[in-house]
């Protein structure tokens, strides 16, 4: 590899750029890397038969799972779960798994084997949730913070609800896992809404968990829903598995966070001038929507002023028609900030606000597969190469550093 080159995740692969040669140093900030154990299949399944959760065998058993947008190892966790609840009694007639799309696309049913493997596809039922389909929801009451809790009525309707998935940073949940992914995943869309409009409130920031007003609302719906138990992973950047809970979905939480720290939490101070940015390749930077996770890292460790490049395929495009409609048109970061605290609050505009509070504090740069005229209307600078921008630059003197993984490495 050419001096001053850099690699770093793009979509399915990779992209490579070359520093001009007058840079002599630039800081690389990955993930902390650990020593212990990948765990396997085998490990999860051991897991499981420590009889955590009492699940009887004549129980009908509902299992609330990730979409697409979500790096989730299903061969490590779902296949060793349905083999555990077989060898329990429970025939697959039995179990549903749910799809928790939250206010995404609904799945279709050919998109299933794209991330779930096809011996679970071709032998379980499989339904994608829709938030927005009144008739799959029942009204579970309202929380203490006023938020209504509409959930999926077949998942909430079984014996037992199970929740899968990882515990990893979360730009404004502080962290996801535990009940999130139904809570969120497999409600309706003014629960959703209402749940996350606390984001205007204090502490809804990566990595707070008790002080958090969202997750803190979200931990109440999840104790409406009654879920049995959760069964989620801890993973590193490179999608390898170091620890798995099943427990109750707090207790789970409780001791998840502290392991998913290890993996994500890193010293970098924030004195730089030039960040630049990738949200880990697919499926963090399926589209814009998503990887917009990653500018919340970056902007903790570049100085107010400075400069961010995103570096996100983003094969799907904005991914929230309501975000690109509301920002489209606007003249600047100022006017969207100034119009979202006008109307009630929304998810898709809220992404609007979010990526508005980083763009008027920051010059946001996107490396991607868009047009480069839809990345403009959404108040962003296009770029085809990264050695347009860097060359573009006057880098002497700048600090620089890139974050391979700015999804999931959070600075401290």
């Amino acid at each position: 590899m050419k001096k001053n080159t850099c690699t770093i995740p793009y979509g399915s692969g990779e992209i490579s750029f070359q520093f001009p040669d007058e840079i002599r140093q630039y800081d690389v900030w990955y993930p902390p890397e650990t020593t212990a154990k990948v765990l396997t299949a085998e490990d999860v399944y051991a897991l499981l038969n420590t009889d955590t959760v009492r699940i009887p065998p004549e129980s009908s058993v509902a299992i609330a799972i990730n979409d697409k947008t979500r790096p989730v190892r299903y061969d490590v966790l779902l296949i060793p779960l349905l083999r555990y609840l077989n060898e329990k009694g429970i025939p697959d007639e039995r179990i549903t798994i749910y799809i928790a799309t939250g206010t995404h696309t609904p799945i279709p049913q050919v998109e299933f084997s794209e991330f779930i493997p096809y011996e679970i596809v071709s032998r379980y039922g499989i339904l994608s949730h829709d938030c927005d389909d009144a008739s799959q929801l029942v009204d579970l009451g309202v929380t203490k913070r006023g938020t209504p809790v509409l959930i999926n009525s077949l998942f909430f309707e079984s014996d037992i609800k199970i929740t899968l998935g990882t515990i990893e940073p979360h730009h404004f949940m502080g962290f996801s896992g535990g009940a999130k992914t139904a809570g969120i995943g497999l409600a309706g869309r003014r629960t959703i809404e209402e749940n996350h409009h606390l984001l205007l409130q204090p502490n809804t920031v990566t990595g707070e968990y008790a002080q958090n007003p969202m997750r803190q609302d979200l931990e109440e719906i999840g104790d409406r829903i009654r879920i049995t138990a959760c069964l989620n992973a801890v993973m590193n950047y490179r999608k390898e598995v170091f620890q798995v809970f099943w427990d109750s979905p707090r207790e789970v939480m409780r001791k998840g966070i502290a392991e998913s720290k290890k993996l994500c939490q890193v010293a970098i101070p924030p004195v730089y001038d030039l960040v630049i940015a990738s949200a880990g390749g697919f499926p963090k930077d399926i589209n814009l929507y998503q990887a917009q996770k990653a500018l919340t890292h970056a902007c903790m460790i570049c100085k107010p002023g400075g400069s961010i490049i995103l570096a996100a395929e983003c094969r799907e495009g904005h991914g929230n028609q309501k975000y690109a409609d509301f920002i489209r048109g606007k003249g600047s970061f100022a006017q969207v900030l100034n119009e979202f605290g006008k109307i009630p609050f929304q998810i898709g505009p809220h992404k609007a606000y979010l990526i508005a509070r980083q763009g008027i504090q920051y010059n946001i740069y996107l490396k991607s597969s868009m047009p480069a005229d839809s990345v403009r209307e959404l108040l962003l600078t296009p770029i085809s190469t990264m050695e347009e921008i860097l060359y573009h630059f006057d880098l002497s003197g700048m600090r620089i550093a890139v974050l391979p993984y700015a999804t999931t490495t959070v600075p401290l």
